[in-house]
């Protein structure tokens, strides 16, 4: 996988701060965006349906955390990082919708599927069959399209709660809402996954 944290570099200004702690506290800011980056473009990916176009966001997203939030206590970061992400997701979408119509308009397709690679799964613990692996890696297929064609409240909620872990005080931070909120859009995307999913749903 091309990472966007192997091209990403944090810098820092001298005037900033200087010394050991500076330096300490930006390998444990490189560490923290190592550590995120594959979760964080499988998440993007999945909302956008266009991997440069995720590669982009989630690169966007670690470079607005560096600059403004570098001094906030690690604990905060995930929650500050997703919200930073879910807002560039929702932008995004937003200019989408403006080109839609504007190349509707002009009577042409706003974009091409064709070439929509689906995302790659995470390694297939040992020992199944090929057949197993094959199911597997289409009901995968098939949750990760669900999941994209979820509202864009209940993808976020869905998303961050599952496939980041965050708990629902830490999912609303990152969605800019109220807990009550998380758990509604949460429930209401586990409903509509398991009626999308069947006999895949666990």
């Amino acid at each position: 996988m091309n990472t966007c944290a192997g091209v990403f570099a944090v810098s820092f200004s001298r005037e900033q701060a200087t010394g050991a702690e500076t330096l300490q506290r930006e390998q444990q800011l490189n560490q923290f965006l190592t550590g995120v980056e594959r979760r964080a473009l499988r998440i993007a990916e999945i909302a956008v349906r266009d991997r440069d176009e995720a590669l982009d966001l989630v690169q966007n997203a670690m470079i607005k955390l560096a600059r403004n939030y570098m001094d906030r206590s690690t604990e905060e970061w995930t929650p500050l990082f997703f919200r930073i992400l879910q807002n560039g997701i929702r932008d995004w979408h937003r200019r989408q919708k403006v080109r839609n119509k504007v190349m509707v308009f002009f009577g042409r397709s706003a974009r091409d599927e064709s070439d929509y690679d689906p995302i790659a799964a995470a390694p297939d613990p040992g020992g199944r069959t090929p057949d197993e692996q094959l199911q597997a890696r289409q009901a995968i297929d098939e949750l990760e399209n669900a999941v994209g064609d979820l509202p864009t409240r209940q993808r976020e909620a869905f998303m961050l709660r599952t496939f980041e872990g965050l708990d629902v005080a830490g999912t609303a931070t990152a969605m800019g809402c109220s807990s009550g909120s998380v758990k509604t859009h949460y429930s209401r995307a586990i409903h509509k996954l398991r009626e999308a999913l069947g006999e895949h749903w666990q």
